[in-house]
């Protein structure tokens, strides 16, 4: 078994780091830019005077590195390649996705919105996957180049990691539908025009078929925002939305009436490998910004370095990021190999203990710098924010562990290879 970077994608790191210091650091560096990654970081992205929204001229930043991004032919990089990507594999992507967040906070790679050069467009994947041959045609082209996308409206507010219960209903009327319901942590919905509703439409709570996605204008009359949710990291695009009798047409129905649950279940692995390669990425950020700390700070007279209470904490830490690595990377592989679903229970491994341990990495960096570690003079205090987030949102742990015993005692079944008959 070879562990070695494949060369190729070793030559497009190699590449990327090359746009990054040409490209993506003058504009960072540029119109007073870094105050969106320094210490006014939160208090910059955060338009207070609109109720904690985006700042514009934050959203404006992001988009401007997207577009350079995409005409260097780097932000679709996942993506098939008609539609102008370079079919990078989930192993790509996971290396590609660490080796950014290794970097540390910039315009390059900021996950607090799902910003990246890489792109993890999951709107236009679900598109090409699902979308009818009218949907494709109407929004392909939009989703690649960012002037259009929809929410995801699943999680609802007495329903979070359960999707099955959800109480929004759909009624056909003819050639529409009658939504009624509401949902929760719906992000991106200060700007998105539509949001892709899940609704049942038929059989009881609990089952997995019956609920079907709807493309649901948000200016459609009945769609209500009704308050955008403040988080532990600043500033906020989830929305919380009510449907009261909300036509849609029957047309905008998404992958199919009664099969709404399997659209956004198709790129759950992808997504979440891809995910803990980024809280990997940003682990191993903070234990090597922290191993050149404790190397230089000298407190009564000696390094920080030469205290066991210091290396102890930061050995355990660099053990558990060179496990991890070497099972996520095993774990896409398989993945391309055999296909996402082949290896649920390792990608459930990786995500949640990817997600804690940059979770206790950040801490650990914050309490050996000192008191400059939990000011926001360094970027510690936003990590541990923003990868906080990941132990629920992404699958709760506790629903990724629950995945990963399912597996252990035989009450789930893998997903058979590609190619193999599950008979």
């Amino acid at each position: 078994m070879d562990f070695d970077i494949p060369p190729k994608l070793a030559a497009y790191l190699e590449e990327l780091d090359r746009f990054i210091e040409s490209d993506i650091k003058p504009l960072e560096n540029s119109d007073d830019n870094i105050r969106f990654f320094d210490h006014r970081r939160e208090d910059a992205r955060t338009d207070w005077d609109r109720g904690g929204l985006p700042n514009e001229e934050w959203e404006q930043l992001l988009h401007k590195a997207k577009r350079l991004a995409d005409k260097a032919g780097h932000y679709r990089y996942p993506m098939p390649k008609e539609y102008g990507g370079k079919e990078g594999t989930n192993l790509d992507m996971a290396i590609i996705r660490e080796h950014l967040a290794v970097k540390g906070l910039g315009l390059h790679n900021d996950l607090q919105n799902e910003h990246s050069i890489v792109g993890n467009n999951v709107g236009l994947l679900l598109m090409i996957a699902h979308g009818t041959d009218e949907q494709k045609k109407d929004w392909i082209d939009d989703l690649a180049e960012g002037r259009r996308g929809f929410t995801f409206g699943i999680t609802e507010p007495d329903h979070g990691s359960d999707a099955t219960h959800m109480e929004t209903t759909a009624v056909r009327d003819g050639d529409e539908w009658i939504l009624n319901g509401g949902k929760s942590w719906n992000t991106g919905i200060h700007k998105a025009k539509y949001s892709l509703v899940f609704a049942r439409t038929s059989g009881k709570a609990g089952d997995g078929d019956g609920i079907t996605a709807f493309l649901t204008p948000t200016d459609a009359q009945g769609f209500v925002v009704e308050e955008m949710m403040w988080t532990f990291n600043m500033p906020t695009d989830h929305g919380r939305f009510s449907l009261s009798d909300v036509r849609v047409s029957h047309a905008n129905i998404f992958g199919g009436e009664g099969k709404g649950l399997g659209v956004v279940q198709m790129f759950f692995n992808e997504n979440r490998i891809r995910q803990a390669a980024s809280s990997l990425g940003a682990a191993q950020f903070c234990v090597s910004e922290t191993i050149e700390f404790a190397g230089q700070r000298k407190p009564f007279g000696k390094a920080l370095s030469t205290n066991q209470g210091v290396q102890f904490p930061l050995v355990e830490l660099q053990t558990q990021c060179e496990m991890l690595r070497a099972l996520i990377h095993k774990t896409a592989w398989q993945m391309d190999k055999d296909g996402p679903f082949s290896v649920s229970d390792k990608v459930s491994m990786c995500n949640y203990w990817a997600n804690r341990l940059c979770c206790d990495a950040a801490d650990r960096a914050m309490q050996i710098h000192g008191g400059m570690g939990y000011s926001r003079h360094k970027p510690f205090e936003h990590i541990y924010r923003h990868h906080r987030r990941y132990r629920i949102t992404e699958g709760a742990e506790e629903i990724q562990m629950r995945r990963v015993a399912g597996y252990l005692f035989g009450y789930m079944k893998q997903r058979a290879p590609k190619g193999v008959s599950e008979s």
